[in-house]
């Protein structure tokens, strides 16, 4: 069944620098399928409490039946990150000793189609994390114009063809919308000069990943919650975050920096770890991993 899910990424630093112990309570801001929190919940047992948010129902609900076992200790809170906040509030939770945020996507929604994350398997144009709200890459990508999706794919998936990209993609819709996956995953390729189509990235990579950020509004909410987030940290709480995104990492860095400088908080890791070379070979979703951690001071 492991295997199947989500494998949960740099699971050792995630356990070794959230400082775990019996009678904690954690927040997983991006619990997912559950992987890291079952690992958590193991090591704040007993009179340990998981708080679990995601975005993603369908993620919550395998959460949920995954961790059934401890299921008087774990709370599951659909909602965006961004309203940490009103989330907790609303359960009634004031202060925690624990916070990871696990950005990205998960392998379990990459390998649904119908999500329409992937870019090598056939399905809709959506990207939508949370598939009540109203945007979805199919509007996205059939709306911008020219200049907007080549800004787009470039801010958020720093993609060096994005001009050309964005102008073969107008180029096409004018045929006929652009509604599935493949197409777009096509349009990429046609796009991106011959000699640079076989690397060991696929062209389409920085492009659907720039259009999955802008559908969710992912680097806005990061930003947001984050400062939220640190406020309900007890003294000595720790928060870790998962960036797999140069600007993920970098929007974690300036606001560890801005509370450390301010007094409010430790910087534990200097520096981002990676993943090992053995967990890279193992789960090679993990390579692009930076880890960060900080203390409530």
């Amino acid at each position: 069944m492991e295997q199947k899910l989500h494998i949960p990424v740099m699971l050792e630093e995630t356990l070794g620098y959230l400082d775990l112990g019996p009678g904690k309570t954690i927040i997983d801001a991006t619990i997912g399928t559950g992987g890291h929190s079952l690992a958590i919940l193991e090591r704040i047992m007993p009179g340990g409490r998981l708080i679990g948010i995601d975005r993603d129902q369908e993620s919550l609900f395998i959460a949920q039946e995954r961790l059934r076992n401890f299921s008087k200790a774990c709370k599951f809170l659909q909602g965006n990150f961004m309203d940490i906040d009103k989330l907790l509030e609303e359960a009634g939770v004031r202060r925690v000793d624990g916070i990871l945020f696990d950005l990205g996507i998960s392998s379990f929604q990459l390998e649904n189609a119908e999500r329409g994350f992937s870019f090598q398997r056939e399905g809709p144009l959506d990207m939508r994390l949370d598939r009540s709200s109203y945007i979805s890459a199919y509007d996205l990508i059939n709306n911008l114009n020219e200049e907007e999706i080549s800004t787009l794919i470039w801010n958020f998936g720093q993609e060096r063809w994005h001009n050309r990209i964005a102008r073969l993609l107008v180029k096409e819709r004018d045929r006929q919308p652009i509604s599935t996956t493949l197409e777009l995953s096509n349009i990429v390729m046609k796009a991106v000069p011959y000699r640079y189509r076989h690397y060991s990235i696929h062209p389409a990579t920085r492009t659907f990943q720039a259009v999955r950020i802008a559908v969710n509004r992912e680097l806005e909410a990061l930003e947001i919650s984050l400062d939220k987030a640190i406020g309900f940290l007890n003294k000595m709480g720790r928060i870790c975050v998962i960036s797999f995104h140069s600007l993920e990492d970098r929007i974690a860095k300036l606001a560890f920096r801005r509370l450390y400088l301010g007094g409010g908080l430790k910087i534990i890791t200097p520096k981002p770890i990676t993943p090992t070379e053995a967990e890279i070979e193992h789960n090679p979703l993990s390579r692009s991993a930076k880890f960060r951690a900080a203390e409530k001071l």
